[in-house]
């Protein structure tokens, strides 16, 4: 089963209800945001292996191309320009589509490999811990999200630590759930962009409940709308200082019996009404 845990907006805490939930249900760990992947630096994977992500990107024959520009009007995403005497491409726009090759009248394009990411597994436990990373100046992150979607562990759970917001990389991260967790905070913006993410997962017609992280009794933003909508709150974690000094440290946090207990009733609540 694929849990995917996800909120409308960065920074409400999906890495930390996402790890240390792994860590409780024993299961799989997948960081799913490959632009920023972090949850590795909690769970501390050992064993640690990695291979490349590799797309195709158009390679033309200087012999055969006769700057027609059958190739650049077939191209619609700008990754082809004709010039004076060659076909310039700006690989990093190239969406290895194909179409420039169906295009060319005398097969002048064959394809070569280009690396764009890596995706690195490991083992803690009985746990498989796997992440994609996204190299430094690569714009699309999909390449490296659909190559780590496409191997999951097959038996248990796996938590799918999905990027922030309500993008396609969510999208295609939410293709893969059989139920997703939401995060929020209780802030204005946690409610407006909670609005969007709860949206997109009833369109896919997924399971659902909600985390409330950085819980403040005395801030009220969330509690009519989940009422209205009726959402399954699966609980909440406090607002304290100590796990904001905890997550500067890479800690976990089930070592502190508060947080745990916090996270065992959460625990309680999904195998109760999700699983």
């Amino acid at each position: 089963m694929n849990i995917v845990i996800l909120s409308g907006k960065g920074g409400t805490g999906k890495t930390t209800i996402s790890t240390n939930l792994a860590l409780l249900m024993k299961a799989n760990y997948i960081d799913c945001d490959v632009e920023e992947p972090n949850g590795f630096i909690f769970l501390k994977p050992e064993e640690t292996k990695a291979k490349d992500v590799q797309i195709e990107v158009p390679d033309i024959d200087k012999e055969k191309c006769t700057l027609c520009g059958a190739c650049v009007k077939a191209c619609k995403f700008n990754a082809l320009a004709k010039g004076k005497d060659r076909v310039i491409l700006f690989d990093k726009l190239c969406h290895s589509c194909g179409a420039c090759g169906l295009g060319c009248p005398t097969g002048a394009i064959t394809y070569r490999k280009r690396t764009t990411g890596i995706i690195e597994e490991g083992k803690k436990a009985e746990m498989i811990l796997k992440r994609g990373i996204l190299n430094i100046g690569e714009p699309m992150a999909v390449p490296i999200l659909i190559e780590l979607l496409s191997d999951l562990p097959v038996d248990g759970i796996n938590i799918l630590d999905s990027p922030p917001g309500t993008s396609c990389n969510v999208v295609n991260t939410l293709h893969y759930a059989d139920r997703a967790i939401l995060v929020t905070e209780p802030t204005a913006f946690g409610l407006h962009d909670l609005k969007m993410a709860v949206e997109l997962v009833k369109t896919f017609n997924i399971p659902f409940g909600l985390i409330i992280n950085k819980y403040d009794e005395k801030n009220q933003y969330l509690n009519k709308y989940i009422e209205d909508e009726n959402i399954n709150l699966l609980g909440h974690i406090p607002y304290k200082k100590e796990i904001a000094i905890s997550y500067s440290k890479g800690k976990t946090l089930l070592d502190n019996e508060e947080y745990k207990e916090a996270f065992l009733h959460i625990k309680e609540k999904i195998e109760e009404e999700l699983l």
